[in-house]
């Protein structure tokens, strides 16, 4: 049985797939600087950035308002399944043509679009580095606004959804209580998780029960993933006779995407992301927080 294609892309192999007119380049940035003081959630569209530099031929997708859900109570939440042919769509996605992601950062934006993509059965991939990679690789940027949008043109989108790859808050409130199997597998770093620094969300600290392995860990320099056989190394290390599915969350299901892509890339199937992580788990207060202050 032959290995599921790499969910990762170099920037060579992505510059060749372009002359071939078969990848469609998206840039999934979003700008969310680092908390000032607990509750300091600021974030804003990466339209900008990428008006500044981007790979040419790619265009921006809005994880925060084009390509999430606006009724939910945390921010870049899910679509529901019934919305995305019609989103798919108008943001220019096309069925014959195989997204490649990227973003200015640390690859957690690209990782996230990604997770969702991904789990409505479109084959995708993420270009391993971003732009930071495609530049020191010698490619091209270039500086340019978004082209006026032709009409919408409408395509038979024959998804697949997977809804075991996202968990909601009924789920994770199971596993803390012992009703459902599962482990909770926290995202973010180990001064987050122990709530010694500032928090963007309504209080500091975890879940209870919760293990930590964060997701920056399994990225290597220039924010590249580091070689399968380290990162299996460390995630036997970190979850050895961890219950799955493994439910993995982090402030807003960004971080806690870019660890499920390294899970899956290690062919760890039985996970799943908590969309609304700690952002919507932190602001009700009945529900309990660990933290080693």
């Amino acid at each position: 049985m032959s290995a599921p294609p790499s969910p990762l892309i170099s920037p060579s192999e992505l510059a060749a797939a372009m002359l071939a007119s078969g990848v469609d380049v998206i840039d999934a940035s979003v700008e969310l600087p680092s908390p000032r003081f607990d509750g300091d959630h600021r974030h804003a569209s990466g339209l900008a950035g990428w008006i500044e530099e981007q790979i040419p031929g790619s265009r921006h997708v809005d994880l925060l308002h084009a390509f999430s859900d606006p009724h939910a109570r945390f921010s870049f939440a899910m679509p529901a399944w019934s919305a995305w042919p019609d989103r798919l769509d108008t943001l220019g996605f096309h069925p014959d043509r195989m997204p490649v992601i990227y973003d200015r950062s640390d690859g957690f934006w690209a990782a996230r679009l990604w997770w969702m993509l991904d789990s409505a059965g479109i084959r995708c991939r993420v270009l391993d580095g971003g732009i930071a990679a495609w530049k020191a690789d010698g490619q091209i940027v270039i500086r340019g606004a978004p082209q006026p949008q032709p009409l919408v043109r409408r395509h038979d989108w024959s998804l697949k959804p997977q809804p075991h790859r996202w968990a909601d808050l009924e789920q994770v409130r199971a596993i803390t209580e012992s009703r459902q199997q599962g482990t909770l597998i926290c995202a973010l770093s180990d001064a987050m998780f122990n709530g010694i620094v500032p928090t963007r969300y309504s209080r500091r600290g975890h879940i209870p029960g919760s293990l930590n392995l964060p997701a920056r860990r399994l990225l290597g320099p220039a924010n590249r993933r580091r070689p399968m056989a380290e990162n299996a190394e460390l995630v036997a290390a970190s979850l050895a006779n961890a219950a799955t599915p493994w439910v993995i969350y982090c402030g807003g299901g960004i971080s806690a995407a870019s660890l499920a892509l390294d899970l899956y890339r290690l062919g760890h199937r039985d996970v799943a992301v908590y969309d609304g992580s700690l952002q919507e788990w932190s602001a009700d207060v009945s529900l309990p927080m660990s933290s080693a202050t």
